[in-house]
């Protein structure tokens, strides 16, 4: 199993109760956070969100979301006027799902996770977001049989070109 960003939540839930089941586990950029403030942060965005959806705000849902990634203000504005735009508004709800996802607090199943016993590769792009790495550890510290990796000048999105060949390495070895 391969799980990117929030996708890497359902990998996980589905390696902690299949168990054995799973031999074998990918996770990158899995964006779980930690920290003093982050329950507060998670709630200032998951609520205004659920709220920007149901008045299908759309382009809003998609700033917000933009802002408690890390973007700043300047860049979103410029995103606002690309053509991708009406993309990232077309799917704008599918933001509630990954939020979801994440859990009541996005802070991540890291005691739940002891009960994997997949050989597991969890990896982070090497120009991403500093709590990016920080996850990936924290997760490649708590899975047992895990290995951490970076992939170097990355972001957290990835090239198929660049991934692909060391999911192609992990999963035939």
């Amino acid at each position: 199993m391969y799980g990117v960003s929030s996708g890497g939540s359902l990998v996980l839930e589905t390696a902690i109760k299949l168990r054995d089941k799973v031999k074998k586990l990918s996770l990158y950029e899995h964006p779980y956070k930690s920290g003093e403030n982050s329950l507060e942060e998670w709630r200032e965005y998951t609520r205004p969100l659920k709220e920007l959806l149901d008045a299908d705000s759309r382009g809003d849902a998609v700033a917000l979301f933009m802002r408690f990634v890390g973007t700043p203000a300047d860049q979103i504005e410029g995103v606002r006027k690309a053509p991708m735009w009406s993309m990232f508004e077309a799917v704008a709800p599918t933001l509630l799902y990954d939020a979801f996802a994440m859990g009541v607090d996005c802070s991540g199943p890291v005691e739940r996770v002891l009960r994997i016993n997949a050989t597991t590769l969890v990896m982070h792009g090497g120009a991403s977001l500093p709590f990016m790495k920080q996850t990936a550890l924290t997760l490649s510290k708590a899975i047992p049989n895990a290995k951490f990796r970076t992939i170097e000048g990355q972001t957290h999105a990835v090239a198929s070109e660049v991934i692909a060949p060391v999911l192609v390495e992990f999963f035939k070895s």
